[in-house]
């Protein structure tokens, strides 16, 4: 029988009752329980994360055995512990020890004791009973090792010359896999097998690997396909354009004012197509430069003179894209996108999660540059779909990023290896792209003459809401003035008005409708230089203004400009807009040399001696617009090119080369689309259209084409490349190279020495050399619509 005293019985109690060394001891327990179960249960619970499942294999469990003993000792420790106090218990009521010292120790002090060891007891079961759990998933983690020993050989990177970078990138996931939280997304989790499984499934740099299950995850089923149909009401794409920034309602503004005329244009188009619509295309509209990202710095200068040329082309794209009866859905955000695409989560270097729900993307640089960053490999396989709306062009030589590494072409804003036909232009100065344009309100027959009856004929209005564009202007306003009151739209702030010549009326920043007024009466628009190529001068215009320019001299351009350098184009701007002087011309737009004094003199004079109408070219109609861009998305294709022909081989007698479609024209100048040929009826434009003309040395072939009635058409060039070519135009070539040059097919005829084209991305319409005569291809084109060929809506 066991003795005990009494002053070891007073000490026992006092240790379970204040319990401060036995809690930390718990405490210790618990904490050292926690830590244990998170590093080496940490691997199997981890596999619960989102996509884990599908690719994780775990083929290693570190020290299984000893994490099942270590428990094993923990539940133990826990149950010898629970049953010394047991008997510490058992002791204490066996005494009177309680009632004699009831004072000294209140009953409110012994109470946490007996939940204590509640908290024990249970403690001590959760530990078993994770012990038990734990023992069958190290038992299942040891079934899985000894079948992933069998598969490791499975998991070794294939050699495989179809899939030549797989090793490489097998690499690269080693030492990367964790720079971007996308790859654990799709179940990358550091083990061999996962990395092949995602190189081969998700992305496509290794051959599949023949123990997984080949069947692929079923993906959504694809749009069905419906016809398109015009559309008669415009508030719903009202709805579509959103709300929250200035420049969001300056476009609504806008499509709302010019919504009858939108809506008539479209009515005409349906009956001149006949029912010939096509299919409706899933379109998304991602306007880059209106998102905080990058800075939109267009929407707090909406209301202050900033330029709003961009947002009135983005305002009638939406209406003409929406009246044609696509199915529209509009972005002006990166998260908008990000969830519109399909993006993953992480920093953009994997592919969609999905296949791409859009037919076309409307985008410009700055929304290029956001969903390559987001897309990852998605960007490279999409990118054909793109329409990249670009005001003053990308040439191709600008275009192709080794090219233009080479030759030093390059720019922030080029090299993005798109056929340069993605890029669309404001207006038709670069053959080599799109031109996407915009549209002027057209005026209706009464009131046309109630313009002509109200003119002043002595009102002039300046072409500049900025200040900074007035300073320096002093000479050129101060002649103005003697023959005319000059008007101005210049916006400042009640506390300082701007600084312009006192006899000049300023009337502020005006809205777009009270400055159409402004132009309706007044003789004369002037331009002081700059904005280049605004929307501006053509309202002016088809409201019944004269256009006076500057003449550039020399041409500006991103050699000698400032404001084009870093643009890719190497275009020569020769006045401040040279769609007015080259496709209107006199007497609606005048353009002189600003430094001669005499000749702006002698202009103004002759100015206010000549009656001139409205005029609006049919292409910047509503009319015009709808039927371009129509015509645009049922014939492009950029995503299933034709393949240029390879270059020519030394063949035998036996394999000759097919006979050239293109025949001499009658009168021996250039040459044509032979009658004899078979045509694609699929090709775009219609091929019948081609004429092939030699350029002089210090043209282009934009220029080429121009002076003869045409314009130049990159999309024939594939049949110019061909040696055949030269010979029917009685050009003798010594030798006949290919070559990466944005100026080929061209002859060095001093030397005899013929070159054809080896890249397909740098057929391009620009660049001259005097070293060169290029072979041009030319195409005829609609009246008012240098955008189609004859026959090709």
């Amino acid at each position: 029988m066991i003795t005990v005293n009494a002053d070891g019985k007073i000490m026992v109690r006092r240790c379970l009752v204040t319990l401060r060394p036995f809690r930390i001891f718990v405490l210790g327990i618990g904490f050292f329980t926690l830590c244990f179960l998170m590093t080496s249960l940490g691997g199997q619970f981890s596999a619960k994360r989102l996509g884990d499942s599908p690719f994780t294999i775990r083929t290693e469990v570190m020290g299984a055995l000893e994490s099942r003993g270590v428990l094993r000792r923990m539940s133990d420790m826990l149950e010898l512990l629970m049953k010394r106090m047991d008997i510490l218990a058992r002791l204490e009521n066996g005494t009177d020890f309680h009632k004699g010292n009831e004072a000294l120790f209140p009953l409110d002090r012994l109470q946490p004791a007996a939940g204590l060891m509640e908290r024990i007891q249970a403690i001590a079961q959760n530990v078993s009973d994770i012990a038990i759990k734990v023992d069958q998933i190290l038992r299942n983690s040891l079934m899985n090792a000894k079948m992933g020993d069998g598969r490791r050989d499975q998991c070794e990177v294939p050699r495989d010359p179809k899939y030549p970078d797989c090793a490489g990138k097998v690499e690269w996931m080693r030492a990367r896999w964790t720079s971007d939280p996308c790859y654990a997304f799709f179940g990358v989790d550091g083990t061999e097998c996962s990395f092949l499984i995602y190189l081969s499934e998700v992305e496509w740099f290794c051959p599949p690997l023949p123990w997984r299950n080949q069947t692929a995850a079923p993906s959504p089923p694809p749009l069905p396909l419906t016809q398109a149909a015009f559309r008669s009401d415009l508030a719903p794409l009202l709805e579509l354009v959103g709300t929250g920034k200035e420049s969001l309602s300056f476009m609504k503004k806008r499509i709302r004012h010019l919504a009858q005329q939108w809506l008539r244009a479209a009515r005409r188009l349906e009956q001149k197509l006949k029912g010939r619509q096509g299919d409706q295309k899933h379109i998304l509209i991602h306007i880059g430069f209106l998102t905080e990202e990058s800075g939109d710095v267009f929407s707090p200068r909406v209301l202050k003179g900033g330029p709003l040329g961009e947002m009135v082309q983005w305002a009638d794209i939406l209406a003409a894209l929406f009246l044609l009866g696509h199915s529209l859905k509009v972005t002006v955000s990166l998260k908008e996108l990000q969830s519109n695409l399909g993006v993953p989560p992480g920093r953009g270097n994997c592919p969609l999660t999905n296949p791409l729900p859009f037919d076309l993307i409307y985008t410009d640089y700055h929304g290029l540059q956001q969903m390559k960053q987001h897309m990852g490999l998605s960007f490279k396989k999409y990118r054909c779909r793109v329409r990249v709306i670009d005001t003053f062009g990308t040439e191709p030589a600008y275009n192709h990023e080794e090219y233009a590494t080479l030759r030093g072409f390059r720019t922030n804003w080029g090299y993005w290896n798109l056929h340069p036909s993605q890029f669309m232009t404001m207006f038709p100065h670069t053959p080599d792209n799109s031109f996407m344009g915009f549209v002027s309100e057209e005026l209706n027959q009464t009131e046309r003459q109630r313009i002509k009856s109200s003119k002043v004929s002595s009102m002039a209005v300046v072409y500049g809401k900025e200040a900074s564009i007035w300073k320096g202007k002093e000479k050129f306003l101060t002649i103005l003035n003697k023959y005319m009151e000059i008007h101005g739209t210049v916006y400042y702030e009640t506390q300082r008005p701007p600084e312009v010549p006192a006899f000049v009326k300023n009337h502020g920043l005006l809205p777009q409708h009270e400055f159409q007024q402004l132009l309706r009466k007044a003789k004369l628009f002037i331009g002081f230089g700059f904005p280049y190529e605004g929307p501006a001068p053509l309202e002016a215009i088809a409201n019944g203004c004269v256009f006076l320019q500057a003449r550039f001299n020399p041409p500006h351009s991103s050699l000698n400009h400032e404001f084009f350098r870093g643009k890719p184009t190497s275009r020569e701007v020769s006045s401040q807009h040279p769609y007015a002087e080259d496709f209107i011309g006199k007497p609606h737009v005048w353009t002189v040399d600003y430094n001669n004094s005499e000749e702006f003199e002698a202009a103004i004079k002759t100015i206010l001696r000549t009656q001139v109408d409205p005029y609006l070219p049919y292409e910047y109609t509503c009319e015009g617009m709808l039927e371009r861009i129509h015509a645009y998305i049922q014939h492009q294709d950029f995503c299933t090119m034709p393949s240029p022909p390879p270059p020519a081989k030394a063949q035998s007698p036996a394999m000759q080369s097919p006979p050239s479609p293109l025949a001499l024209s009658p009168n021996a100048t250039h040459l044509v689309w032979s009658p004899s040929a078979r045509r694609d009826p699929h090709a775009w434009p219609p091929a019948d259209s081609l004429q092939v003309w030699l350029s002089e040395g210090q043209h282009a072939c934009t220029e080429t084409c121009r002076r003869r009635g045409l314009v130049c058409e990159p999309t024939f060039f594939r049949f110019l490349n061909k040696k055949e070519v030269f010979l029917q135009l009685s050009i003798t070539c010594d030798s006949t190279e290919y070559e990466m040059n944005h100026l080929y097919p061209a002859v060095a005829e001093n030397v005899h020495e013929c070159y054809l084209q080896k890249e397909p991305l740098l057929f391009s319409c620009a660049g001259h050399n005097t070293k060169y005569r290029r072979l041009c291809p030319c195409r005829d084109y609609r009246e008012g619509q240098v955008a189609l060929c004859r026959d090709c809506l």
